[in-house]
């Protein structure tokens, strides 16, 4: 059950907390602040857990002043579009659904290392038209503390727009979230990370709406007969590579799903299906990049 709210901005809301670890309670009051101190915001609400927590601060904040507005789009899986329809009901924030056209842009569609900048460039400027047209403030996002390191491209096109960043403005991080979003009853907090589908796609190759189609109905089937949680198919032109969370590899050693699986995705348009031993791990499409990367320097020497 979601904490109690109301569409008033009390005085203290953040007492309307429920009782949490003092850490976690200080960060989440001093997110509410920030989002109380922009005024009419518009959440970019993908329905992962992030952005569900930021859309819910957000809610209790901010009340009515707060919109969460999804972007449509072929790299979004339709699945997660229905399920932020149903994650923004739930918390009672006004919902709204945009398009964004990522593949007219012929740098996103080349598929380079810095695709997510292009993306993140797009759905900023959508987002743009749509506070101007209301009248809305403030841009906010998930964003969190851990997405600040490493390879990301999208953060850095999302900061030069001016996209607010509250959780990661508090220092809050994957993990602090996910245990806030428990505490705050929300559906999704033990929710796998969900990117989008280009991220799927080998460095290089051609982002169309057919081999996003593919990625999708792999993904789906393979979740349909293995049940699954943490999942990827990783698309490498004719080769497809899954990666299945470690603990859930042993779902796969059975020859019956192994030929299932084989024959479908081929079906879908993969002429190789290959079982990547190593399990999933965040970010794998760039360790290719960073072996190429190594391997020059080596000559160099």
């Amino acid at each position: 059950m979601l904490a109690a709210r109301r569409n008033d901005l009390p005085a203290n809301v953040g007492a309307r907390l429920p009782e949490m670890a003092p850490e976690l309670r200080e960060k989440a009051e001093s997110a509410l602040k920030l989002l109380g101190s922009y005024g009419r915001t518009l959440v970019a609400f993908s329905g992962g857990i992030d952005s569900t927590l930021v859309a819910y601060l957000a809610k209790l904040s901010l009340g009515d002043s707060a919109i969460a507005v999804t972007a449509e789009s072929p790299s979004l899986p339709s699945s997660e579009l229905e399920e932020a329809k149903k994650l923004a009901k739930e918390i009672g924030i006004k919902h709204l659904v945009i398009k964004t056209e990522e593949l007219e842009d012929p740098n996103y569609v080349a598929n380079p290392a810095n695709r997510c900048y292009f993306c993140k460039k797009e759905l900023s400027s959508k987002l743009k038209q749509l506070a101007v047209e209301l009248d809305y403030s403030f841009i906010v996002d998930g964003t969190n503390a851990d997405d600040l390191q490493g390879h990301r491209p999208g953060a850095a096109a999302l900061t030069e727009e001016g996209v607010k960043r509250p959780l990661a403005d508090v220092g809050m991080t994957k993990p602090e979230i996910r245990e806030i979003s428990r505490v705050l009853g929300l559906p999704n907090f033990d929710k796998p990370s969900m990117p989008c589908l280009s991220s799927r796609v080998q460095y290089g190759e051609i982002i169309t709406p057919e081999r996003l189609t593919r990625i999708e109905k792999s993904e789906n089937f393979i979740r349909s007969i293995t049940g699954v949680m943490e999942l990827r198919v990783r698309d490498h032109g004719n080769l497809a590579r899954i990666e299945v969370g470690r603990d859930e590899r042993q779902v796969f050693f059975n020859d019956d799903t192994l030929d299932k699986i084989a024959a479908a995705l081929r079906q879908y348009g993969f002429t190789y299906v290959s079982l990547d031993i190593v399990g999933y791990r965040s970010g794998s499409m760039n360790e290719q990049s960073v072996t190429s990367s190594k391997s020059r320097l080596g000559s160099e020497k």
